[in-house]
């Protein structure tokens, strides 16, 4: 009857604005029983155990054999990993594989057969499952004493295939690579004729005693390209060219060339065309997510339209005010938006709605996020408004950072006093003394502010509540030493009592105070700038971040399987040289071995294991991959995006935006707001029109 059908395009009303404001696509069954099941798979409890399950199941490979996760990673010293019993793992995976089928099995329904056969992602996930229940099965076989588990290397693939934004990243990342591999193609050009020219200038010789360049670093054709890649990294310069500059100095001349060539010219070149490239294709993938907002939007009109409110005679599509506020009601979205839309709909005089006044309605989503401070109080007493004149105006907070830096610099005076100062020697009189004079103080300074302010205009201000919550973290601890150690006097050195020290409590307070200088930085423009477009940038790197879990992720299990046992723990009597060499590797290609690769730092473990044969010279392939994903290619994207958000704050900052008492909350999205198209009305049509589940009237 007429009200099923009126529930009917309530409910798909809100599910495609909810698909709107989420960028979500609209290609989903519709009919009401599908579209309850479709708001409860990406209702927040359903979404919150799928990320549970995600994180467990990727979190196994810290206990699993073999394992080094123990509070030391010194190999001589740490105790052995626990070792979980056969069948306890495998427990929890099954578990997370059995979330995972109801999760691909939902969306394969929700979608239909026909958008399913398009959709890669969802077919790569079934086969992932396939292979991961299938190597599971195989494990238990063996009574878990199989050598390689394929089915860690696939984990990362549910971390990835749940983020919608992980997956546009790494589409413009796919897309970006025919113009990042000219440059390294160029690179691999520019390596492999300077390896040439150095083999033909450090050939070996007659004299033995002139040959360590060609010994150490160029006796052979892998040998002295592996020296250039190292050298091309920095990370054995000026190590490399030491032998034959002793020889003779002209020698410098070839590694100079190769440096300037290679990292000043193809290095930053290589930078400068990702920046360009990926630029071009995020921007094209924020275009198509604001077309997926519009599309959504424009769909909940059409069927809201179907409900026949509007006038007989109408030539348009019209939407009654009443169907929208009774949808906006059921839709989840931001308090802020929906009282936006709220007061603007009051503004209509007339009962109806257009399709371009429908969506200009809801083009509330796209604006900035805006916080208003609450007002100061008003005092009535003439002389607390000149107290709050005194302590509300900026010069007073001036007037605490220069008392934050003075701390500073009485704490560094101490320092250097009692630096070869043994501990039996220290007095710590003096430090203490320091502290409770500057913690009163800043204790002090927080009070005036609450009153000058008002509590909730204070920690309206993330400074003020930075501010604040080391102030009190302060006071705590400074009433701790008091209760343990009394109040300081001179000789003031008592014995341990409690879990730490006088001198761990009175460190750990000067850490604070020194963290708490950080108070500075909005009152500075320029660091403000710069340290909130760092801010922004963690607020919008989850995508990235995500897709470099994922890639670390399966370089370190491969990396286990593969140089598991190559490198024995040596004993205490090595001396300290080697030892640091071998450790790199532990019973694990561990996580912190990539992330030193990845800064260029760790390329010494590979020449080492490699010089005394631990490893086979094809492990070279292992290496040189992650350097070119990790520092060449995902570093790289990551400055890219850095500069990006950076231009357009300088560009905000240049036209002098006014941001005294509004703070601005910015998105991806946003970032490219100014130079984005909207879609036509022909476009949006077309589009609805090959929905596969809707038919509209029209």
């Amino acid at each position: 009857g007429a009200g099923t059908d009126g529930d009917l395009y309530i409910s798909q009303a809100v599910v495609f604005i909810e698909d709107a404001i989420q960028y979500r696509s609209i290609n989903h069954r519709v009919d009401l029983n599908s579209l309850w099941l479709y708001r409860w798979y990406y209702s927040r409890i359903w979404q919150w155990i799928l990320s549970l399950t995600i994180t467990i199941i990727l979190a196994l490979a810290f206990i699993e054999k073999p394992s080094s996760l123990t509070v030391t990673s010194d190999v001589r010293y740490r105790l052995p990993a626990w070792n979980p019993p056969c069948g306890l793992t495998e427990s929890i995976e099954l578990l997370c594989f059995l979330v995972f089928m109801v999760d691909v099995s939902v969306k394969s329904y929700l979608i239909g057969w026909e958008e399913f056969w398009k959709n890669k992602w969802l077919m790569a996930y079934i086969l992932t499952l396939i292979v991961s229940l299938t190597d599971w099965i195989v494990s238990l076989s063996f009574f878990c004493a199989e050598v390689v588990r394929i089915r860690r290397i696939l984990r990362p693939f549910f971390l990835l295939q749940n983020s919608s934004m992980m997956k546009k990243t790494l589409k413009s990342i796919n897309s970006t690579l025919p113009e990042m591999a000219s440059v390294v193609l160029l690179l691999a050009v520019h390596l492999s004729l300077f390896t040439m020219f150095a083999m033909l200038l450090f050939a070996r010789t007659k004299d033995g005693q002139q040959d360590k360049e060609w010994l150490v670093y160029f006796r052979n054709l892998p040998d002295s390209l592996t020296s250039l890649l190292v050298l091309l990294t920095t990370a054995n310069n000026p190590d490399v060219m030491i032998p034959a500059y002793s020889k003779n100095r002209a020698y410098s001349i070839f590694f100079i060339l190769f440096t300037v060539l290679g990292n000043l010219f193809l290095m930053n070149l290589l930078t400068a065309i990702i920046y360009n490239q990926f630029r071009g294709y995020l921007l094209k993938s924020v275009q198509s997510s604001l077309f997926r907002r519009r599309l959504g939007i424009r769909a909940a009109f059409e069927v809201l339209s179907s409900l026949k409110e509007a006038p007989a005679n109408a030539q348009q599509s019209y939407v009654s005010i009443g169907a929208l506020l009774q949808v906006l009601q059921k839709v989840e979205m931001d308090s802020r938006c929906k009282q936006a839309i709220v007061r603007s709909l009051k503004t209509y005089s007339c009962d109806q709605l257009s399709a371009a006044q429908f969506q200009k309605l809801f083009e509330e989503l796209d604006k900035n996020g805006i916080k208003q401070h609450p007002p100061s109080p008003e005092y009535q007493s003439h002389f607390m408004q000149k107290m709050q004149f005194a302590f509300g105006h900026p010069y007073f907070g001036y007037l605490g950072n220069v008392v934050a830096l003075a701390n500073i610099i009485s704490i560094c005076v101490v320092l250097v006093m009692d630096a070869d100062k043994r501990p039996s020697e220290r007095d710590d009189f003096f430090l203490g003394a320091i502290n409770c004079f500057f913690i009163l103080y800043y204790l002090l300074e927080m009070l005036l502010k609450i009153l000058a302010m008002g509590l909730k205009r204070y920690l309206s201000y993330p400074s003020n509540r930075f501010d604040g919550l080391l102030t009190v973290i302060l006071l705590a601890l400074e009433i701790a030493t008091f209760a343990v150690y009394g109040f300081p006097h001179p000789g003031w050195r008592p014995e341990v009592m409690g879990l730490l020290s006088l001198w761990d409590m009175v460190r750990l307070v000067n850490m604070l105070i020194v963290f708490r200088f950080l108070r500075i930085i909005p009152n500075m423009k320029f660091m403000s700038l710069v340290v909130t477009t760092l801010l922004d940038l963690v607020k919008n790197l989850r995508a990235f971040a995500g897709i470099l879990v994922v890639v670390f992720y399966a370089f370190a299990i491969t990396g286990i399987m593969l140089f598991k046992g190559a490198v024995v723990p040596p004993g205490n009597t090595r001396p300290p040289f080697i030892l640091r060499e071998p450790i790199c590797f532990k019973e694990k290609c561990d996580f912190m071995v990539l992330f030193g690769y990845l800064q260029d730092n760790i390329i010494y473990c590979l020449l080492y294991l490699l010089s005394v044969n631990l490893l086979c010279r094809w492990a070279k392939i292992y290496f040189v991959a992650w350097w070119l994903i990790s520092s060449v290619i995902w570093v790289n994207l990551f400055v890219a995006l850095l500069l990006e958000n950076f231009i357009h704050k300088w560009d905000r900052r240049c036209h002098r935006e006014p941001v005294s008492d509004i703070e601005y909350q910015r998105t991806v999205e946003l970032m490219f707001r100014d130079v984005l198209e909207e879609p036509t009305e022909e476009e949006l049509m077309e589009k609805l029109q090959q929905h596969p589940h809707l038919q509209l009237c029209r």
